[in-house]
């Protein structure tokens, strides 16, 4: 058993400045630790895939990341680790607990997870050692993951037993700001005036100053963008459904000054809601986050969403957003995103659009490593 600054001193030496995840009994000192220093950073998830959105966004902002959660929320990770940290070969310390270790009593739930923990690992080609439990085991391990993660620009897992870290209690608390959300709803049109994708698009980077972030959530929203303009500052989210958001508000957070507008759609958006609350309780002032919703997932044959009966902006309203809008007219949206580029945020806006796509839309010929390298570049050189 180690005490929790033995570990956390040192990777603050091996310069990790962003903690995200899902708490875990046997995390719980190790986290209360990082949270209780006022000069560390955590910030928890929602979900353990959105914790994993949030650090690989920590990560293009130039922060070095460590991800945690108990092994049970391995399985909600396992789609953005494989289809988003490793295309874009973004690494991040991985620190998973085995609950259900063989031998050892625990819950039921946590059985079979405990047998295939390191299989479901290695499966996803994501290389592990066990946590250190004696502080002199500790440089030995971090050189180990350290190298991985340097030579294979890819996650690296330390699986923690019970009781490999001594007690630490919490005394620090978050303040907490409730905002008084500005409501704006622009007129309707009948869904047969609504705008393309396409024609949204063009206008909201017509508005915007090109000095922006933009994260362009997965499937069509991404290829349009790429296709109407392909630009240093825009990252296309090809997998990890559902993670824009999350992935924007990564870097919103760890570079407040730099502004940064995520294009979600309404499948992804409503698979990973939680992204909403996480976002209102931590208060990204620099977050744009807008949702074209055309009512179904476009890319994979327009299978009809929940969206028809899902109110986004009333949703952010509900869940801290400093603004919530919804505009569905081509002036409107002009308005409301230059509004909103220039206001405080977290700010949602919430447009109706038409299904389908152009015939003819391609898809980035840019590699995903390529992209992120690129946006990490426009990120360095934006903020000095």
């Amino acid at each position: 058993m180690i005490p929790a600054p033995a570990f956390i001193e040192h990777l603050r030496k091996l310069n990790y400045s962003q903690f995200a995840g899902v708490p875990c009994s046997f995390l719980k000192p190790f986290i209360n630790y990082v949270i209780d220093d006022a000069t560390l950073d955590y910030l928890g998830a929602a979900s353990e895939g959105e914790a994993v959105g949030i650090t690989l966004g920590a990560y293009l902002a130039g922060r070095k990341t460590v991800t945690m959660c108990q092994n049970s929320g391995l399985g909600n990770m396992v789609n953005p680790l494989t289809s988003l940290n490793y295309p874009f070969r973004v690494p991040t310390l991985l620190i998973t607990t085995w609950r259900g270790q063989p031998g050892i009593q625990d819950e039921p739930q946590h059985e079979q997870m405990g047998r295939i923990l390191h299989r479901l690992l290695d499966a996803i080609e994501i290389p592990w050692l066990p946590f250190p439990t004696e502080a002199s085991e500790i440089p030995g391990v971090m050189a180990q993951a350290e190298a991985s993660m340097a030579e294979r620009q890819r996650p690296f897992a330390l699986v923690m037993s019970q009781d490999s870290v001594a007690p630490h209690k919490l005394t620090r608390r978050d303040s907490v700001v409730v905002v008084q959300t500005e409501v704006r709803q622009y007129a309707a049109v009948p869904a047969s005036e609504r705008l393309t994708r396409t024609a949204a698009l063009r206008m909201i980077m017509e508005s915007l100053t090109g000095q922006e972030a933009v994260i362009a959530t997965t499937g069509m929203t991404g290829r349009e963008l790429y296709s109407l303009a392909d630009r240093p500052n825009q990252l296309y989210v090809v997998g990890g459904m559902g993670t824009a958001s999350a992935i924007g508000f990564g870097v919103a957070h760890a570079l407040p000054k730099q502004p940064v507008v995520v294009l979600d759609g309404d499948g992804a958006a409503l698979m990973k809601l939680g992204s909403l609350a996480t976002i209102g309780y931590y208060q990204p002032g620099n977050l744009l986050h807008i949702i074209l919703d055309n009512e179904s997932h476009d890319s994979t044959g327009g299978q009809q969403t929940a969206s028809p009966v899902t109110r986004f902006a009333e949703i952010a309203a509900a869940a801290n957003y400093r603004r919530a809008f919804t505009a569905d007219r081509l002036e409107d949206l002009r308005e409301a995103v230059q509004y909103l580029r220039g206001a405080a945020g977290p700010s949602l806006l919430h447009v109706k659009i038409q299904p389908g796509s152009p015939k003819d839309i391609g898809r980035p010929t840019v590699k995903p490593h390529e992209v992120k390298e690129r946006f990490m570049d426009f990120l360095k050189t934006a903020n000095p």
